[in-house]
C-alpha cells in the first residue's frame, strides 16, 4: 500500500517550517557536494529542491505515485520504468517510511538499480535529541546535537502515513544500517539536522 499525501499539504506553511527548510538545504547541499548530472528525485514534494537543484546545472527528473503532484515519472518507488544505472543520483527524503518495513529492502534494491553511484536517503529517527547552541565573540555560532536511545523504544502504530520510524521498537538504527548494506550499498555518512532533529541523512554509495 502506498500512501499519499494531500498536495496542498506541501505547501502549507506549517508543514514547510524553518526546520523543514533546513532539511531541503541539507539535501541540496549533499547533491551539489556529489556533483552528479542527472539526479532521480523519488517524491515530488514541493518542488523547491529540484528548483534549486536545475537552477544549479543538475538535471533532476522526478517519480511519484500521485498523479496531482505532476512528476516526470508516474511510478512506485518499488517498480521504477527506467532502464539500468539510468541516473547518476537518487535523493529519496522521508518517502520510504510510508511503505511497510518488509518493502525497505525492496525499494532500496529497486533505486540501486537505477542509479550509477549515490543516494541520498533520509529517514525519520525518534531518538530523543537535545540540542545547544552558543553565539562566542569571533568564532561565531556553535551547535552541537546529541541524540541519545530512548530507555523504553517507542511501540510505532501505522498513524495513517508512517508505517515505522527509526529508534522505535523493532526499528533500531543498527537495523536500518544492516538493512541498507544488505540492499547493496555502502553508508558514507549519516547524521541528523539541527533544526530538525528527527530527519536522519544517510549518504550512500552503490557497490
Amino acid at each position: 500500500m502506498n500512501i499519499q499525501v494531500p498536495p496542498e499539504t506541501y505547501n502549507d506553511i506549517s508543514y514547510n517550517d524553518n526546520g523543514r527548510f533546513n532539511s531541503y538545504w541539507h539535501q541540496i547541499n549533499a547533491v551539489i557536494q556529489l556533483r552528479p548530472k542527472s539526479v532521480l528525485e523519488i517524491g515530488t514534494g514541493n518542488g523547491l529542491v529540484r528548483y534549486v537543484l536545475e537552477k544549479n546545472g543538475v538535471k533532476v527528473t522526478t517519480v511519484d505515485i500521485d498523479e496531482n503532484l505532476r512528476p516526470d515519472i508516474l511510478a512506485s518507488v518499488l517498480s521504477i520504468p527506467v532502464h539500468d544505472d539510468s541516473f547518476d543520483l537518487a535523493l529519496c527524503c522521508q518517502v520510504l517510511e510510508h511503505l511497510p518495513y518488509e518493502k525497505f529492502i525492496p525499494a532500496l534494491s529497486e533505486i540501486r538499480r537505477v542509479i550509477s553511484k549515490n543516494l541520498i536517503l533520509s529517514l525519520p529517527d525518534l531518538h530523543r535529541a537535545y540540542r545547544f547552541s552558543f553565539q562566542i565573540p569571533l568564532l561565531g555560532e556553535l551547535k552541537w546535537l546529541y541524540k541519545v536511545p530512548r530507555l523504553k523504544p517507542l511501540d510505532w502504530q501505522f498513524n495513517g502515513e508512517h508505517y515505522w520510524n527509526i529508534s522505535c521498537k523493532n526499528y533500531s538504527l543498527s537495523r536500518i544500517k544492516r538493512d541498507i548494506e544488505a540492499a547493496g550499498f555502502t553508508i558514507n555518512a549519516t547524521f541528523c539536522v539541527f533544526e530538525m532533529p528527527w530527519h536522519r541523512f544517510f549518504i550512500l554509495t552503490k557497490h
